[in-house]
């Protein structure tokens, strides 16, 4: 290669073609980590100040931000936070406005029930879904960056927010409760849902704070899926006794799935013949319209609004024929009128929903900022996970003021909004325009609706989280380990309950993350014949192995949980164990070393990180290759690592110039070594012969 200062033929024209390189032709000089530096340069450091001198820079770096919030600083922040700011100057009105419209009042139109559905969900009157369903969206709209993105009531958070609510606020024993005692339990169960979404809301805004929106990978896709996939089971065994016509307390807890169906099969006798039969026949319309919805979605001009249809002729039908008072069907009752005055909740109760807080949170965030970029990664556009944590933080947060459970993006209605030709947050205004006119005004058409039917809008709605079991043989094809964590989230979130099964499958995820970083091994490498390539060896004839070099890559992190596999590795190749140089290599058979090792080039570009541990185990390896007399060259250190290695002393074992840029400059400095330890000409042929 031309262009870099010192390039001469190594080791001699003459020997080229015996050595087998690549086109025969003038090599240039093995290129060490200083050598780079001072050819091409690199990033300067900047010195290290003095203690007393170190809070006066920190205060001088203040005083420039100060200056540097100018007015179009304030501008620029103004626009980060406040994203219409940016989108709506660029609005195409002619055509995205009509789009937006249809997609807005469709969405609002399923929202009603949906959300009226919902709130029995999270052990709260119907009204208070319907309040969930508007301040929300209209925060969302105005804060976040999903153009396509939906948010309102989810079935997750709000079978969440119910087991905290039943677990602080019990059902009484007695019976039947007076008017003033139902209106008094409700009043107590709305501020602790409130409390709930104001705790999640406030970890989220702390979160954008300390701008942790990465938190969210650690929600890996199989087990928010499983998550998803084990809370319609939930959804669907809490529901039974809503169909049935069945008053039964409601189970929380670990084994509650289990205990609400020993409940349920035990008061089947008690069933109400009327419900069962609304129950049948709300679910047989609901569900094959959600069918004809999935497969005609690119031919309908807008989805079929099955639950408004259903909820419209239930409420006739109960009106009609006095199902309330002749077959004593629950029915939703009187929503209120207008909004609920603003209330702060009920800060007592913080400590004892903290722990009810973070998951929603979490989870909140995860299928949010996951559905979010979905769409923006369909529709070519960015989406920012810390303003997103912003926006949701600022929604769950505010929205607690007037009474609203916790909220996030939903699946179901997203993809309604998209299919319905949504473009842009606009479309949530005219959701909220449609649920502020049934808060309004038409509130009193939903007084006879039957709650069987809310019930089975809640099943019907779960039908996409069903359906993602269809997905687990091609998850076992691709990745069992995958697999593995989709079955042990769900079983744990079947078996136990949601919160806890969350936290088993991110703890059984991030071990298996563990695991197989522990279980890579080091790979001895090979040239391959007429390149300047370095490929694994595994037991191919292909690839040129030179005596007394060994070429091994690391292709892990170095850490405390891997510094002994990588010690049993490094002592195998190298010959360093108590025994002699036959071995046995980590679960293989017993192997006879041919010659020992004199140079051996560690290939560290798959070591993403190292600790202190795994710092130290390299510089302990530097030791005792320096008194074996084994000379160890490093190659392709990334920055961070190669900090870390000379922070915990490692150029106190090796010199500058084993520290290489590449395997290549490594194995051409170590083969030039070779050959000048070699006392004759036919034994430098002989070191650098194509021994295999």
């Amino acid at each position: 290669m031309s262009g870099i200062q010192g390039t001469r033929t190594y080791p001699g024209a003459g020997d080229t073609s015996d050595l087998k390189y690549p086109l025969g032709t003038r090599l240039r000089e093995a290129l060490t980590e200083v050598r780079f530096h001072q050819l091409f340069g690199g990033e300067e450091q900047e010195p290290e100040l003095p203690a007393e001198r170190r809070f006066p820079r920190l205060f001088g770096l203040w005083r420039l931000r100060a200056r540097a919030c100018s007015g179009t600083g304030a501008w620029r922040l103004l626009l980060a936070r406040l994203p219409p700011l940016h989108w709506l100057p660029h609005y195409r009105w002619r055509a995205w406005l009509l789009g937006d419209a249809v997609a807005g009042v469709t969405v609002g139109i399923v929202h009603v029930p949906q959300g009226m559905a919902f709130a029995l969900l999270a052990s709260v009157p119907p009204v208070f879904g319907l309040y969930t369903s508007f301040f929300p969206v209209l925060i969302y709209s105005l804060l976040g960056t999903g153009r396509h993105l939906s948010t309102g009531t989810f079935a997750i958070l709000s079978l969440m927010t119910g087991s905290a609510v039943e677990r602080l606020v019990p059902e009484p024993l007695v019976g039947n409760l007076s008017g003033i005692e139902k209106e008094q339990l409700d009043a107590q169960r709305v501020g602790v849902a409130a409390a709930v979404a104001f705790g999640s809301g406030a970890l989220m805004l702390g979160m954008f704070v300390l701008q942790l929106g990465v938190l969210s990978t650690f929600l890996s896709e199989p087990v928010v899926k499983a998550l998803t996939s084990g809370v319609a089971l939930h959804v669907l065994v809490s529901q039974l006794p809503s169909l049935l016509g069945l008053s039964l307390p409601r189970q929380i807890g670990c084994f509650s799935l289990f205990k609400t169906l020993a409940a349920v099969l035990t008061a089947l006798p008690r069933s109400s013949p009327a419900e069962l039969t609304i129950s049948a026949l709300s679910l047989a319309l609901l569900v094959p319209v959600k069918e004809l919805n999935v497969r005609f979605r690119d031919r309908l001009p807008t989805p079929i609004p099955g639950e408004v249809v259903m909820v419209l002729l239930a409420s006739m039908l109960c009106f009609a024929s006095s199902l309330d008072t002749r077959y004593h069907v629950q029915i939703v009752g009187l929503l209120p009128g207008g909004f609920p005055q603003p209330l702060l909740p009920n800060l007592a109760e913080l400590p004892r929903i903290l722990a009810d807080s973070l998951p929603i949170a979490l989870v909140t965030f995860a299928v949010s900022a996951s559905l979010a970029s979905i769409y923006a990664d369909k529709y070519s556009y960015t989406i920012d996970s810390n303003q997103e944590l912003l926006a949701h933080g600022a929604s769950n947060l505010i929205s607690s003021l007037f009474s609203c459970f916790p909220n996030s993006a939903t699946l179901a209605t997203t993809s309604l909004l998209v299919d319905a030709g949504g473009k842009t947050q606009l479309a949530g205004l005219f959701s909220c325009i449609v649920v502020l006119s049934v808060l309004l005004w038409l509130g009193p058409f939903f007084y006879y609706l039957p709650k069987a039917v809310l019930a089975c809008i809640n099943i019907s709605s779960m039908r996409q989280m069903f359906f993602q079991m269809q997905e687990l043989p091609q998850l076992w094809h691709i990745s069992r380990v995958d697999f593995a964590v989709w079955m042990v989230t769900w079983v744990a979130v079947v078996t136990l309950n949601v919160d806890l099964g969350l936290a088993v499958g991110v703890v059984f995820s991030m071990m298996t993350v563990v695991c197989r970083t522990r279980r890579v091994q080091c790979l001895a490498l090979g040239q391959a014949e007429g390149t300047e390539l370095y490929r694994p060896l595994r037991g191919s004839h292909k690839l040129l192995q030179v005596p007394g070099l060994c070429i091994l890559s690391y292709p892990t992190p170095l850490y405390f949980g891997t510094r002994g596999q990588f010690r049993r590795n490094l002592e195998w190749h190298l010959g360093l164990g108590e025994g002699e140089k036959e071995t046995s290599k980590p679960d293989g058979p017993t192997v006879a070393v041919a010659e020992p090792v004199r140079v051996v080039v560690l290939d560290f570009s798959g070591v993403t990180f190292a600790d202190a541990a795994g710092a130290r185990e390299v510089v302990q390896l530097a030791s005792r290759c320096r008194d074996a007399r084994i000379r160890l060259l490093l190659a392709q250190c990334n920055a961070s690592v190669l900090g870390t290695l000379t922070r915990a002393g490692l150029l106190d074992r090796v010199t500058p110039d084993q520290l290489f840029v590449s395997v290549q400059d490594a194995a051409a400095y170590a083969l030039g070594s070779l050959v000048r330890g070699s006392s004759t000409r036919s034994e430098s042929r002989e070191a650098l012969g194509c021994g295999k």
